[in-house]
């Protein structure tokens, strides 16, 4: 690809993240179908239990942030055409459309397409955060700043949301317990879901991933004090998760 072609795939970045943050906007002042996201989350699925806090959500703040300021990165001429970069672009190029079209699917109720839409959001970031794993030996601090931890914390925050949508969507199909009670499946995607974050810390000592499903962990906690099978085992997670970072990113010197 070729230096024009660079410039008009870092341009066609800035028009994604910026899209994404318009159509995300436009759906909370004018939603599709008379229902926000929110609306949905606290009306028709308050039902599904590892949705966490309402205050939660306010990381799509820190997430729309750390993706401008990648974008800023990635439009200087030095950054745009490293082979590393492109490839973070077309990424990050397809989950913003998917996540377009998530708001869209989601705010009409369409709950099992909107699953689809997410599995595209988190497949697309999963092979950006692979791009990261190639050059994180190379990367210099400014680049960890403005390249991973953006990428880390959308990726991150994606899958926890993956997981809460289809629980959503198995909410309003009817299909709520399995034999279970809401509260010990509940309990269990908490562990698994945060495994992944386990398994971040471990293979790279990844400082926002983790703090996100820290985050998320804390949340859903305290959306749910009434009811220790939920908010035990979710501070529970927290604790590890923050023991497995400071064992790992600070590791007892050997004398």
């Amino acid at each position: 690809m070729g230096r024009i072609g660079d410039k008009g795939l870092a341009i066609a970045t800035w028009i994604a993240i910026i899209g994404t943050l318009a159509v995300n906007t436009l759906s909370n002042l004018f939603p599709i179908d008379g229902n926000t996201v929110a609306d949905l989350a606290n009306g028709p699925l308050g039902g599904v239990l590892i949705t966490p806090a309402n205050y939660a959500f306010i990381i799509w703040g820190v997430i729309y942030v750390g993706l401008i300021a990648y974008a800023l990165y990635q439009s200087r001429r030095k950054q745009r055409g490293q082979l590393i970069i492109r490839r973070i672009n077309v990424c990050l190029i397809i989950a913003c459309v998917a996540q377009m079209v998530w708001i869209y699917l989601f705010t009409l109720q369409l709950y099992w397409l909107s699953v689809v839409a997410m599995a595209g959001i988190l497949l697309a970031l999963i092979a950006a955060y692979s791009e990261l794993e190639d050059g994180q030996h190379f990367a210099d601090s400014r680049r960890r700043k403005m390249v991973h931890g953006p990428i880390s914390i959308y990726l991150a925050w994606i899958s926890v949301a993956t997981v809460v949508n289809i629980a959503s969507a198995l909410y309003a199909s009817g299909i709520r317990e399995l034999g279970l009670s809401g509260a010990v499946w509940t309990a269990i995607m908490i562990m698994v879901a945060n495994l992944i974050a386990a398994l971040a810390i471990v293979q790279r000592r990844d400082l926002p991933f983790a703090l996100v499903f820290v985050w998320a962990d804390v949340a859903i906690a305290q959306r749910h004090q009434d009811i220790p099978t939920i908010w035990v085992p979710a501070l529970v997670m927290a604790i590890v998760l923050v023991g497995l970072l400071v064992s790992h990113r600070y590791p007892r010197k050997s004398w």
